[in-house]
């Protein structure tokens, strides 16, 4: 496998898997939730890389992937108190945890991919280097398996728990009363987000990250009304977006996960563009009483007539 064919497999990988369970994230209004796990598993994975001298080490991304669960815990704690409102939990937790794991990478990693740069925008021809050769063919990046793993293990929790995930993404209150433990259940759904986010930090960055687990789902979520529709378009979008990006980056010799959250933003832009232009004929094309076209304000955007569960 060529180096240019390995680095597209791992990005158009990384991007649908962070998609699957960002579907999820944009619907529960979580989004920046993924913005302080992204940080905070910076520490987690200083500590683990000292502990393995492994980047690609399984016990590294799940040893980061529990530090993160604690931030959304933790998070989740302060909230119920009820002496914070808002996101201000995740400010008072992420930011502190954030500079912990940036001191430890100046200090312990200079000379390793654990450098500033790489910890916020990430570099997928860096994380492509390491191949994996067996019986003398070169079957593409080693990384391309680790994160191909945490696709099917996305793939596999959201088709196991897919009614409990949607009845606590869209009534919490509802599924409670079914008897569904929303708690447990949204524990573990924050446990796959933190998972993912650590698996693909290696390639994308703490900041890179967030555009691929909430942009594609956010431009599915401009055209799709019923959830199945949403995940489908949201995997289109993550693997069409990474695909073009790298073309994008590669065009321009720039870093090839930045090429591809430039992409996805000019992508959603685009999207949100033809939304608003069709509610704009509609409505105008709508006849009133007496025949002619209606100029009343149509809805806000982000407005839906249909029923949340129901989609």
């Amino acid at each position: 496998m060529s180096f240019a064919l390995g680095v597209l497999l791992l990005a158009v990988v990384t991007a649908v898997a962070c998609g699957l369970p960002g579907a999820f994230v944009v619907l529960r209004r979580s989004s920046m939730l993924v913005d302080a796990i992204g940080h905070a598993v910076l520490p987690g994975i200083v500590l683990g890389y000292a502990l393995t001298q492994d980047m690609g080490s399984p016990l590294l991304i799940l040893g980061a992937a529990l530090a993160g669960l604690l931030v959304a815990g933790g998070a989740e704690w302060l909230g119920r108190t009820g002496l914070l409102t808002g996101d201000a939990p995740q400010g008072l937790i992420f930011p502190a945890l954030f500079s912990a794991g940036v001191i430890g990478v100046t200090l312990n990693f200079g000379n390793v991919h654990l450098d500033t740069h790489a910890v916020l925008v990430g570099d997928l021809n860096l994380a492509a280097f390491e191949r994996l050769i067996l019986g003398g063919v070169d079957l593409g990046p080693s990384y391309l398996y680790v994160m191909l793993a945490v696709l099917a293990a996305n793939i596999a929790f959201i088709a196991a728990l897919y009614p409990q995930l949607k009845a606590t993404t869209f009534d919490p209150q509802f599924a409670a009363s079914l008897g569904i433990r929303t708690r447990a259940v949204s524990t573990a759904f924050m446990f796959l987000v933190s998972l993912t986010v650590t698996a693909a930090f290696h390639a994308a960055g703490a900041i890179l990250v967030l555009a691929l687990m909430i942009i594609p789902a956010a431009t599915a979520h401009l055209l799709a009304r019923r959830l199945p529709v949403t995940l489908a378009l949201t995997a289109a979008f993550a693997a069409g977006g990474a695909a073009a990006g790298f073309g994008l980056a590669y065009v321009l010799d720039a870093a090839t996960s930045a090429g591809m959250a430039v992409f996805y933003g000019a992508m959603f832009a685009l999207v949100l563009g033809l939304v608003k232009w069709r509610q704009h004929r509609r409505h105008r094309q709508r006849p009133t009483a007496s025949g002619h076209p209606s100029h009343r304000p149509h809805p806000a955007p982000g407005v839906r007539l249909t029923s949340v569960m129901g989609r």
